[in-house]
């Protein structure tokens, strides 16, 4: 439905999305996931034709965004991070006036705008002028409005923004809904929870570069395969957090001394341990849990507790951080996963 090989936009010095490809199926909901100022409206406005690339090729259907600008518009739904509403018009005017500029038929138009007030939830406001309605409100009819021609693609950038937690949950649930209807649809935000539940593929993009896409799952593997371990333990001394100079002097002994130096504490032994295994990274203690980094084989960490319990380390629980899209964000712009 949608691809994009190589596509670059520059303004004058500045390079806004870097050699960016892209492949989305019909029926994926992907999310574009990055800080701001990353690339990802200037992607969107593109796709949308509301931009003309530097560099490049997009398709959308099979139609090509530069060369068939009007055939793209009539099956791609835009919907900007912010937009000018006109105040001194009723809903249904609004709805009607784009309705309009689709060409829609007039006798077409009254039943259409029913069907999107409908599945927008706006049905009671019909007859409100729009500078009456609150900001979730006018989100909605935003997207209502990006409906009216019934697209194939949706192009949503940023549609929580500003919004207070009720009117984000709405949005969510609409989306699902569209999703439900077999919408395409590509939606930006830098607030990774609300997309984490109804993507089934995202994209990480930063200083225009895509740095990572796929499949939700594939993604979050990748991520797992360098995930943290946290590690309790049975301290003698739980009170007490290991001091620098100690941990220092444990970290150089020898591999394999099962006993703490004298003066270092169970933590610091293990500390130790965990430092003297080749696929551990970044021991530290936080809060009396030690943490790892795990850049070993899948389903190896059973290696690294054998070792500490070899090791005489008096193991408490041993477990994995949950990975979400936070920690794949996180992780993927550091460079862990590439």
């Amino acid at each position: 439905m949608v691809q994009i090989r190589h596509l670059r936009k520059e303004y004058k010095d500045l390079v806004a999305v870097k050699n960016l490809c892209l492949d989305l199926e019909a029926g994926d909901i992907f999310g574009f996931i990055g800080p701001n100022g990353a690339g990802k409206t200037t992607t969107i406005k593109m796709l949308a034709t509301l931009l003309i690339p530097t560099a490049g090729t997009a398709f959308v259907d099979g139609i090509d965004v530069v060369r068939e600008p009007e055939k793209v518009r009539g099956i791609v739904g835009y919907m900007p991070d912010f937009f000018g509403v006109y105040d001194d018009i009723k809903v249904w005017e609004y709805l009607d006036f784009f309705a309009a500029a689709y060409r829609i038929p007039r006798d077409q138009r009254p039943q259409i705008i029913d069907d999107v007030l409908t599945l927008t939830d706006l049905t009671v406001k019909k007859d409100s002028y729009v500078e009456s309605l609150s900001r979730g409100m006018k989100q909605r009819l935003c997207l209502a409005k990006t409906l009216v021609h019934d697209p194939k693609v949706l192009l949503l950038d940023e549609p929580a923004s500003g919004l207070d937690p009720r009117a984000r949950i709405e949005i969510k649930e609409l989306l699902k809904e569209l999703r439900a209807m077999g919408k395409t649809i590509i939606v930006s935000s830098h607030i990774l929870p609300e997309l984490a539940d109804f993507c089934n593929k995202i994209g990480i993009i930063e200083k225009g570069e895509l740095l990572v896409a796929g499949p939700v799952e594939e993604i979050v593997r990748q991520v797992r395969e360098h995930h943290t371990l946290e590690i309790r333990i049975a301290d003698d001394e739980p009170a007490a957090e290991p001091n620098a100079e100690a941990v220092e002097k444990a970290a150089g002994a020898p591999a394999g001394v099962a006993q703490s130096p004298d003066g270092t504490s169970p933590a610091e032994h293990a500390m130790r341990v965990l430092r003297g295994l080749e696929e551990i990274h970044n021991v530290r203690y936080v809060d009396h849990v030690l943490q790892a980094d795990y850049a070993g084989p899948p389903n190896g960490e059973w290696r690294v507790l054998r070792a500490l319990v070899s090791h005489d380390v008096r193991v408490l629980s041993f477990t994995t951080q949950a990975t979400d899209l936070e920690d794949v964000f996180l992780k993927v712009t550091r460079g862990i996963v590439s």
